[in-house]
């Protein structure tokens, strides 16, 4: 039954996904190139932006990834009891899921630029001289405002697959270790977090992939350079130059297997570390 949808996803995704291959490998007609060659990979790797770019690309991912995972747990095992009692938790978790990532990038620019409301809050208290005086979180050199908006938006999501997994288990193997003598952490880590890591790992992954690939935050809250390696690719393919647009679909295309090298090693890694499966010899 969900062969003819399968099959239309498929072509569509697998189609252009080849049809890039191709371009980056030297077929693309409107640049005057019909033979295969790896000219245009070599070029990226000898660009000193891809570099700065793909390092601020991993950061900035593995730093929200990270948080996103620990704050979205937290809240999960916060909110269990009363996510039991009231199903309004699971309403108001997701409420941010709804919101756009850019309407999110739009609302911190408006919150916490040097010209935002908090801005002119410490302001009118007199914690600061002047707005301008507020600390730079939006186009900083740290990608502080691009974090911020990530966590914001992918916190609800990870602890609302938290607490969908935990409503689905129950608490009869805490409440077991704990008349055994376990202690609050020892339940915590032995009985807990093996449960609900499946859910965490699953989530922070998606997660991390699509920060990845993201591209409307890191282009309105992020610095020209360096920019995330989705913004360089976009910004690259719109050049008037046609010449240089081989090259930006080579830097998506690199992009792409990066993220599903790194995905890979994440969930594996993750699992392993968790005791979920045997660990892998590298």
């Amino acid at each position: 039954m969900l062969s003819p949808a399968l099959l239309v996803i498929g072509v569509l995704f697998a189609g252009g996904l080849m049809l890039a291959a191709a371009q980056s490998l030297g077929y693309f007609a409107l640049a005057g190139e019909s033979a295969l060659t790896l000219q245009h990979y070599a070029e990226l790797g000898s660009d000193r932006e891809i570099y700065a770019s793909l390092w601020l690309t991993l950061k900035l991912a593995t730093v929200a990834t990270v948080i996103s995972a620990v704050g979205g747990l937290a809240l999960a095992l916060g909110l269990r009891e009363a996510a039991r009692r009231s199903r309004a938790i699971n309403v108001l978790l997701q409420i941010p899921l709804s919101m756009p990532h850019l309407a999110m990038a739009g609302a911190l620019i408006t919150v916490i630029a040097p010209s935002g409301l908090l801005a002119r809050a410490a302001y009118s208290l007199g914690f600061i001289q002047q707005p301008a005086d507020f600390p730079a979180l939006i186009n900083d050199r740290y990608g502080a405002g691009i974090v911020l908006a990530y966590v914001l938006k992918e916190v609800p999501f990870i602890a609302l697959m938290t607490l969908a997994l935990l409503a689905r288990l129950g608490d009869e193997y805490e409440q077991a270790a704990r008349v055994l003598g376990a202690s609050a952490w020892q339940r915590f880590r032995h009985v807990t977090l093996p449960l609900v890591a499946p859910a965490v790992v699953s989530s922070s992954l998606m997660v991390f992939a699509f920060i990845l690939g993201a591209f409307e935050v890191p282009y309105i809250l992020g610095r020209p350079y360096p920019a995330m390696l989705s913004v360089v690719a976009q910004q690259r393919y719109l050049d008037v130059n046609l010449a240089a647009r081989p090259g930006a679909i080579a830097l998506a295309m690199l992009s792409t297997l990066l993220t599903a090298a790194l995905a890979w090693a994440y969930l594996r890694l993750t699992r392993a570390l968790l005791g979920l499966e045997r660990p892998f010899i590298l």
